[in-house]
C-alpha cells in the first residue's frame, strides 16, 4: 500500500522529465537504503558549495546565481547585507561575493561582521565603478580578490577556485 507522500512523488514522476525522474528515483534510493549504499550520490550533494551573492542591483542577482550554478556551484542572493545577515546562509556559505558598495551596511562593513561573528568566509568583491577606490587592508582581511562589472566568467572562476582553495 503507498503512503501519501509515495503516492504524490509516483504521480510527479508521471508528469516529470526524464531528468527529474532519475532525481526522484535516486532521492527514494537513498532514503530507503541509506547514503552509505550511493556514496557517489552524497559526494555530489556535498561538493555543491554554497556561494552567496549581495548586491543591490537586480539584474546582478538574477544572473550571477545562474552563473554560479553552471559553474556548479548552489547559489543564493540577497538585496542587502541585513538580509544576508537574517537568512540561514551565514552558517552555510562557502563564499560570498560582495558588492563593495551596498546601501546601509557596506561590503566590507558586513566582511568585519562576519569576522566578528566567528564566520571568516572568503569573500570576493565587486563593484561597478573602477574609480571608486579599494578600502585599505581590504584584500589582507578575507577576501580574496575585487572584480571589477562587468568581470569575464574566467575571473570569477579563478576567483572562486582561489578563495575556495582556502576552505
Amino acid at each position: 500500500m503507498l503512503n501519501s507522500e509515495t503516492a504524490k512523488r509516483t504521480r510527479d514522476a508521471e508528469r516529470a522529465t526524464p531528468f527529474e525522474c532519475d532525481c526522484f528515483t535516486t532521492i527514494d534510493r537513498i532514503a530507503r537504503f541509506g547514503r552509505q549504499l550511493f556514496p557517489l550520490a552524497e559526494r555530489v550533494m556535498e561538493t555543491r558549495a554554497l556561494v552567496a551573492v549581495v548586491d543591490d542591483d537586480e539584474s546582478v542577482r538574477e544572473s550571477l546565481p545562474d552563473l554560479l550554478r553552471e559553474l556548479g556551484f548552489a547559489a543564493r542572493a540577497f538585496a542587502s547585507a541585513e538580509e544576508f545577515l537574517a537568512s540561514d546562509c551565514v552558517a552555510e556559505a562557502r563564499c560570498l561575493i560582495l558588492d563593495i558598495g551596498l546601501p546601509g551596511m557596506s561590503g566590507p562593513e558586513l566582511q568585519r561582521e562576519l569576522i566578528r561573528r566567528g564566520h571568516d568566509v572568503p569573500t570576493i568583491f565587486m563593484t561597478g565603478r573602477a574609480e571608486q577606490s579599494i578600502p585599505p587592508g581590504l584584500l589582507e582581511q578575507a577576501a580574496f580578490e575585487c572584480l571589477f562589472k562587468p568581470f569575464s566568467d574566467q575571473d570569477l572562476g579563478a576567483a572562486l577556485d582561489a578563495a575556495l582553495r582556502r576552505t
